[in-house]
């Protein structure tokens, strides 16, 4: 018999949970991705929901994933239907007696999990492990995640004081995987589909970019060698992070991390690792700092559930949102009242990518300014970010929106903001030469 993995935003080979109990039986290993045709529609405000950016850093990433099991003899087969079809089609032909996957628990991913349940032969068991996360929601400091506090900062502390980081699991795969047994020749695709396939255009690099980097396990390990040990410009992250142009301001984790290719213990145990070796400072300390941050988008979104995609987000705010088509078109553009506005816009429509300092400032503007329904702005950068994740971008824009988790409710004074962040106009001249 075979064990199937079920790969979805976990797409590494080391500390996979899935994987990893997989291999653990006995019977040969096998994996599937899904191309779900659900990704490459159209959203509810008129976005590609997947756009050609972060569709090429996934597709780099599955191929890198495939070369890496295809060193253990484990297959990765790759479908462009929906995972409901799929894999019930694939269980049968390599005669799959369990199916092991990470937990999702956002509505849309929810409901594939539901409807591959539904499809599956009742006597195949789907095992789903909670692996996104920095803190195992085991080892949290509360009875329950509903238990969490609004405020992050209360977050934050309850996790620094009480709350414990897992080792990394099984960090490498066996030299070799038997599979023997395994049926030869089985009629199932292992091609990656190429962005034309997906309905997309291949994007041009734009020489400005500060994320010129490629997809995968290989290339996010490679990254955190640089940033860490190579250049050490984790030691200086605190300082930097702020930055607008290079690649070096940050650490640009968020990709991999986004679709899996890193899990967040790798970050942490280096980071840790880096403390022990090299120095230990405030800037090593805010990488963990930024990590904590995510997790707690994560527990906001299982608290929460779908008020995380409500108008009037987890606080049910009432605010009368506009929904002009002019505004949307001039934002989105780059054509604003505000350079620092335009110039961030105009980067994340070239290039996939925008700054930190970036999105709070194009976002506070969207919601505050010109108070327009703030999740057309977060379905946009769905559509464009390299880096999108589900939990992160959407509670951010709630918190920006004042509908979420920002307890001051503030809004940014963009000006000021470009002043402090690009006092020489360095990053406005960039994008808008």
């Amino acid at each position: 018999m075979t064990q199937l993995v079920w790969f979805r935003n976990n797409l590494r080979s080391i500390d996979n949970k899935a994987l990893t109990e997989a291999c653990k039986r006995k019977g040969a290993v096998a994996g599937i991705y899904c191309f779900d045709p659900r990704h490459y529609g159209e959203t509810l405000y008129g976005f590609p929901k997947t756009g050609a950016f972060r569709a090429k850093f996934l597709l780099e990433t599955i191929l890198d994933l495939q070369e890496t099991l295809k060193k253990v003899n484990i297959p990765l087969y790759i479908s462009t239907k929906k995972p409901e079809e799929s894999l019930p089609d694939l269980v049968k032909k390599i005669h799959v007696s369990e199916i092991f996957t990470q937990k999702e628990w956002t509505s849309e991913e929810a409901t594939v999990t539901t409807n591959v349940k539904k499809a599956l032969p009742e006597d195949i068991q789907l095992k789903e492990y909670y692996d996104q996360f920095l803190f195992h929601p085991e080892d949290i400091p509360f009875e329950h995640w509903n238990n969490i506090p609004r405020v992050f900062t209360d977050f934050r502390k309850k996790f620094e004081k009480y709350g414990s980081v897992q080792n990394i699991i099984n960090s490498s795969l066996p030299l070799e995987q038997d599979n023997r047994g395994f049926p030869k020749n089985v009629n199932y695709s292992q091609t990656v589909p190429a962005l034309q396939d997906l309905g997309l255009q291949e994007p041009k690099l734009d020489s400005r970019t500060a994320f010129s980097f490629k997809g995968g396990e290989t290339e996010g390990k490679k990254r955190m060698e640089d940033y860490i040990w190579n250049t050490q410009n984790i030691a200086t992250y605190k300082q930097t992070r702020n930055g607008l142009i290079g690649k070096d301001y940050s650490s640009k984790f968020s990709a991999w991390l986004a679709n899996g290719s890193l899990s967040p213990r790798m970050v942490y145990w280096e980071v840790k690792n880096f403390e022990t070796e090299v120095k230990k400072n405030q800037d090593t300390y805010w990488m963990i700092f930024e990590l904590i941050w995510r997790d707690f988008f994560k527990y906001i979104s299982l608290k929460h559930g779908d008020k995380l995609f409500n108008i009037g987000g987890i606080l049910g705010k009432n605010y009368d949102w506009g929904t002009s088509e002019v505004k949307k078109q001039q934002w989105i553009k780059g054509n604003t009242k505000y350079d620092f506005v335009n110039a961030n816009m105009k980067e994340i429509a070239a290039t996939g990518w925008m700054s930190n300092r970036g999105r709070q400032n194009v976002g506070s503007f969207w919601a505050k300014e010109l108070q327009q329904d703030w999740r057309v702005g977060a379905s946009y950068f769905e559509s464009q970010l390299i880096d999108y994740d589900v939990h992160s971008n959407w509670g951010n824009w709630q918190y920006v929106s004042g509908v979420g988790n920002d307890p001051r409710d503030r809004k940014f004074n963009i000006e000021k903001q470009s002043e402090r962040y690009d006092p020489d106009d360095a990053f406005i001249k960039l994008w808008l030469q």
